[in-house]
């Protein structure tokens, strides 16, 4: 078993004592406002001893940057270098620094060899404790509770789940444009412990995770005909889903996991089919002359959004499960593709192609409400971080003409279209997917 890959083991050991509301009011960021300015927030390094405790520090202070949302402050206009984590914090301290929000946690070392981390959060201008939690693990975990820690804090004060427990699976890319070495890569959210999936010797395409996320469906040309796979992140195992006749692709999984939506091309056209995992019986849903590809379940399962060029041009449209009710939902310029719903079921995700130029937007699952958030010579590949609020995505530049210079990196954006980041991996990388919250 690659435990390298295997989600860690945490147990949460208590929640601390919450100290009673002031009257004043309670800290809040609404994020569902648009660009809003990002809340000063104090992140003192953690004490407790262990030598991972800066560590841990610095981890739960770049996942809450990288949000867009907090502006950790420069820990050499702290007054109070080493503030207690047990006790309230003398507030004037952080005040007179314009921190709105304080962090204080420890990293014990316990006799046994595993590690104790603790943190509390508190709000600065109301003198109150907002949350505090304890948790115990091996020691190598540090960074996952790094990123359970800076969960907690998101939360608390958005009000919204966080992202930062979580990993990227993508397409790790090599070589020269005329023969491009494309392999299956994983990595935390953050860029961290990046791992190769598989060797290379076979093309590998567009993976996507399970709700367990234990395991990926992807398309790879392992055996000379494209086919849909399933690689299991535990044992490394890969099996070809269906006997099929012609090329399989575009794969998801259903929202409880026990079925993979996906294309299957035929002399020209492709349809979308079904393949339940346990029975491996698949069930057809469109049938046309034309290509319907990159189906998409919405997260209660009752929908599936996908592209077709059965109207002329590539559009997005939306029909029931069971395939019935197909109706187009895009009727703006150009042409769209490569739709996911959100993990909060309010929102499609799309690449938008229009007058040469790519674009990343999202729309209302009836096709209302259109706002693209980027572009560029080549944006695509949309993906949802599991609280429906971050978008990931792979931009290319443009080669010159001897067919260098061209690079294809991993962005994330938020949707208000601010807070555009690069997510930094080894070398190129395309098809980027979310998993959900780690068990």
């Amino acid at each position: 078993m690659n435990r390298l890959l295997k989600p860690f083991t945490l147990v949460i050991l208590a929640v601390l004592c919450v100290l009673p509301l002031s009257a004043r009011a309670e800290l809040h960021l609404d994020i569902t406002r648009g660009k809003i300015e990002p809340l000063p927030i104090a992140i003192p390094a953690f004490g407790g001893g262990a030598p991972s405790a800066n560590d841990i520090t610095q981890v739960v202070s770049a996942d809450l940057e990288r949000s867009g949302l907090f502006k950790p402050i420069d820990a050499q206009a702290f007054v109070d270098k080493d503030p207690a984590s047990h006790i309230p914090p003398n507030y004037n301290d952080w005040r007179v620094i314009n921190a709105q929000a304080l962090v204080t946690g420890t990293a014990t070392p316990m006799p046994d060899g595993r590690l104790e981390v603790e943190f509390r959060l508190w709000d600065v201008f109301a003198q109150q404790q907002l949350t505090g939690l304890k948790y115990t693990t091996t020691a190598s975990n540090w960074r996952r509770i790094a990123h359970i820690i800076a969960d907690a804090i998101y939360k608390r004060i958005t009000g919204e789940d966080g992202y930062f427990d979580t990993r990227i699976v993508y397409i790790a890319e090599s070589g020269p444009l005329d023969h491009r070495i494309k392999r299956l890569a994983i990595m935390d959210q953050d860029g961290a412990n990046n791992r190769y999936l598989t060797d290379g010797k076979a093309l590998v395409l567009t993976p996507r995770f399970s709700p367990s996320t234990q395991e990926i469906t992807y398309l790879s040309y392992a055996r000379g005909t494209p086919r849909v796979y399933l690689f299991n992140i535990d044992t490394g195992q890969q099996e070809v889903l269906g006997d099929f006749p012609g090329m399989t692709f575009a794969p998801r999984f259903s929202p409880d996991g026990n079925r993979v939506i996906m294309s299957l091309s035929v002399h020209g056209a492709s349809q979308i089919y079904t393949l339940d995992l346990r029975t491996r019986r698949a069930i057809q849903l469109t049938s046309t002359d034309a290509i319907d590809t990159s189906p998409c379940f919405s997260p209660d399962g009752q929908h599936v959004v996908f592209n077709s060029d059965r109207g002329g041009s590539q559009q997005l449209y939306v029909m029931n499960s069971d395939g019935s009710n197909i109706h187009r939902i895009s009727f703006g310029s150009g042409r769209y593709g490569t739709p996911v719903w959100s993990p909060r079921g309010d929102l499609i995700a799309f690449t938008k192609i229009d007058n040469g130029q790519f674009y990343i937007g999202v729309m209302h699952p009836d096709g209302s409400g259109e706002r693209l958030l980027t572009s560029g010579f080549l944006v695509e590949g949309p993906s949802w971080a599991p609280n429906g609020r971050v978008l990931i995505y792979f931009r290319q530049t443009a080669a010159d003409a001897r067919g260098r210079g061209s690079s294809s990196r991993l962005y994330t954006i938020d949707l208000t279209g601010y807070n555009e980041r690069e997510v930094v991996t080894p070398a190129d990388a395309s098809d980027p997917a979310w998993s959900p919250l780690l068990p």
